[in-house]
């Protein structure tokens, strides 16, 4: 069967939050021709010819602890200008047919099921979906919120990588799209290094570390010392409510100053600060302060402000991921893809800077059509 005539399965752990959402509104726009597919690295020219699954064949379902149904999620994203006006309403079905895949997630409160048991039940899940629909194969990625690094002496495995353990048993391809554990708790390194599937990164790059990973080689190449690098996030959302947390404000901060110190050989002073703004909704402000030294010694400034919607920006990200780890799973590619670092604050090896990830992709891109 070829990847043409098959379908392929994207499984969202957070299936009705922002991104998923969009992700799934999103797809179903681009693949009826509704709107163009801006943001979508892989349906650009090197991508053409890659053997990567269509939009069209794409079928959506999930995990989630909220009980919104999709259409009504989209129809909020829209009155917040997240979605277009109308498309609520033009991708209604879609939407629906998805809600009805969706699984209640887990721990909740007073969930007694224990590690196993609740990897198991998710797993049943996934493979449930894989199953009825005769997909090919599916693909888990997780976009719910970010989750406080678990302690040392925790003696349970955090959500997310109880849905990274149940990826794995399912047979499914996995991202991490936010900064949570996922598979990187040392519990499932055995599990992960036997498991003879393809996986990729931890954490979205998608706005502030976007950025300051293609200006932080540009101060390298140009011999500009960086002395400081502060910044600032106002956000609102469910983001900003998970991320008021400071435990998880922290996880997500290690990954933007993961970029810096891997590009600039070490961590310049300054911080990032978070802070939950509700009255933004699911828009956000992100704001640097770069302090570097010219010649003899000479001292300047570099301010940024971006502006945007994470979920927005998030979704075609998600989208390209979903279609190229199909795709590697399709030719029997296993083990962490360093060519998807591009996608990720904390890559799975490969260059730190947004250009030479890019020329990874492009390799990678090119070994998918030379493969077919």
């Amino acid at each position: 069967m070829t990847a043409h005539a098959a379908r392929t399965g994207v499984w969202f752990i957070g299936a009705r939050g922002s991104v998923a959402t969009t992700a799934t509104a999103g797809c179903a726009a681009v693949a009826a021709g509704l709107h163009p597919p801006t943001g979508m690295v892989t349906e650009t020219p090197p991508f053409h010819g890659a053997g990567l699954p269509p939009l069209t064949s794409l079928a959506f379902g999930g995990h989630d602890t909220l009980d919104c149904p999709l259409p009504k999620r989209a129809e909020a994203l829209a009155a917040g200008g997240v979605l277009p006006h109308g498309l609520p309403s033009a991708v209604r079905s879609e939407l629906t047919a998805a809600d009805e895949e969706i699984r209640s997630g887990g721990p909740l409160p007073g969930d007694t099921r224990t590690d196993e048991e609740l990897v198991a039940s998710f797993a049943a899940d996934i493979q449930d979906f894989t199953r009825r629909h005769g997909l090919a194969r599916t693909v888990v990625i997780n976009v719910a919120s970010t989750e406080p690094a678990p302690g040392e002496d925790d003696c349970r495995l955090p959500a997310s990588s109880l849905y990274a353990a149940a990826a794995l048993r399912a047979g499914c391809p996995y991202a991490n799209f936010t900064p949570s554990t996922g598979l990187r708790s040392p519990h499932l390194r055995e599990a992960v290094d036997s498991c003879a599937l393809p996986h990729a990164g931890r954490d979205g790059k998608t706005g502030q570390t976007l950025l300051r990973s293609v200006l932080a080689p540009m101060f390298v190449q140009r011999a500009l010392p960086v002395r400081a690098w502060s910044g600032t996030n106002l956000l609102g959302g469910g983001d900003g409510a998970a991320l008021a947390d400071p435990a998880a404000a922290a996880a997500k901060n290690a990954g933007k100053e993961r970029v810096l110190a891997d590009t600039l050989g070490s961590a310049p002073e300054g911080e990032v600060h978070i802070d939950d703004v509700p009255a933004m909704g699911d828009w956000k402000t992100a704001w640097d302060h770069i302090a570097f030294d010219g010649f003899l010694g000479s001292r300047m400034i570099l301010q940024t402000i971006w502006q945007g919607c994470d979920s927005a920006l998030a979704a075609p990200l998600v989208l390209d991921l979903a279609r190229l780890l199909a795709r590697a799973h399709e030719l029997g590619l296993t083990g962490p893809r360093p060519e998807l670092g591009f996608y990720f604050k904390d890559p799975d090896g490969g260059p730190a800077g947004l250009p030479e990830q890019y020329q990874e992709l492009l390799a990678f891109a090119e070994r998918l059509r030379a493969a077919r």
